[in-house]
């Protein structure tokens, strides 16, 4: 099997250490580059061209499901395979229509990640067993529910919307936050809004079950 070269694309250094942990030794398998946000990888590519993608969705600048879309028709020949935390359905679909070969939760094995690569590097498709479970779920009720419009998912929260998100979920209030973080409570409210908006919640509480549901916080 020829080398497979593959680019690591996570804001958090830790995760991009953890990962070339796993998969170092591998004669298969080179590292050509890592970058911790989309305007780095963007800028990156243009002078090498990795065969595997490894990327996370939550980055600080420009979403992971809007690189998949921009690389899908920049660059098709560069395949995607996304490693997040986010594991829920609308996440999933949506990383699928902007192109994406792949999906795995942050949580998967040394084993199932390198079934991944090696399944997308000979031109198919690979989602973990949680994954493929959710996708099925979305087809059962797609099938069942006929006039529902696919189109209606929620987008990926930004670096600082999770963070304001895991803080109401801890059970702090917006003058609290406003004081942590430095920022105004009009902001505070504002990236409250768009956290709402972008997961299709309605309240604080819907906002806490989601953290909660997602494994941001922990009970």
């Amino acid at each position: 099997m020829e080398t497979v070269e593959i680019f690591l694309v996570d804001d958090h250094q830790l995760v991009r250490d953890g990962i070339k942990a796993l998969l170092a030794g591998i004669t298969e398998i080179r590292i050509i580059g890592e970058a911790n946000n989309g305007n780095e990888l963007l800028e990156s590519i243009k002078s090498q061209q990795p065969d595997i993608i490894l990327m996370d969705i939550s980055l600080p600048d420009i979403s992971g499901i809007d690189l998949t879309r921009m690389l899908s028709q920049s660059h098709p020949d560069i395949r995607v395979l996304i490693l997040s935390m986010y594991t829920n359905e609308d996440f999933v679909f949506n990383a699928m229509k902007a192109g994406a070969r792949g999906y795995l939760p942050k949580n998967t094995s040394r084993k199932e990640l390198l079934d991944a690569i090696y399944a997308i590097q000979d031109g198919h498709e690979f989602f973990s067993d949680s994954i493929s479970k959710v996708i099925l779920k979305r087809f059962l009720r797609q099938a069942t529910q006929p006039d529902s419009d696919p189109d209606e998912s929620p987008q990926p929260l930004t670096r600082r919307e999770q963070e304001i998100l895991k803080l109401f979920a801890e059970g702090h209030n917006n003058k609290e936050i406003s004081t942590r973080l430095e920022i105004s409570i009009r902001t505070v409210e504002s990236h409250k809004n768009h956290i709402v908006k972008k997961l299709g919640l309605k309240s604080t509480v819907e906002m806490v079950k989601f953290a909660i549901k997602n494994k941001i916080v922990e009970l």
